[in-house]
């Protein structure tokens, strides 16, 4: 995961629409509203409904959890 943003403003509009025509593009959202973009370093762009504020947390604890 190289980022996790909000898809509100143009530029992540337009990312999301390039990744949609390159075939890079995985749509989690399974018919709800896209809260949270997620790009990853094989420059696939998941869409999410959840927000960008709590997939991060998840993931930082995810990282930090003693296996």
């Amino acid at each position: 995961v190289v980022a996790i943003v909000t898809p509100s403003s143009a530029p992540m509009k337009r990312l999301k629409d390039d990744a949609r025509e390159r075939g890079k593009l995985i749509d989690s959202t399974q018919g709800r509203k896209t809260r949270a973009l997620i790009i990853t370093d094989s420059d696939h762009v998941i869409l999410s409904a959840i927000q960008a504020e709590t997939i991060a947390h998840r993931f930082m604890n995810t990282d930090s959890s003693p296996e």
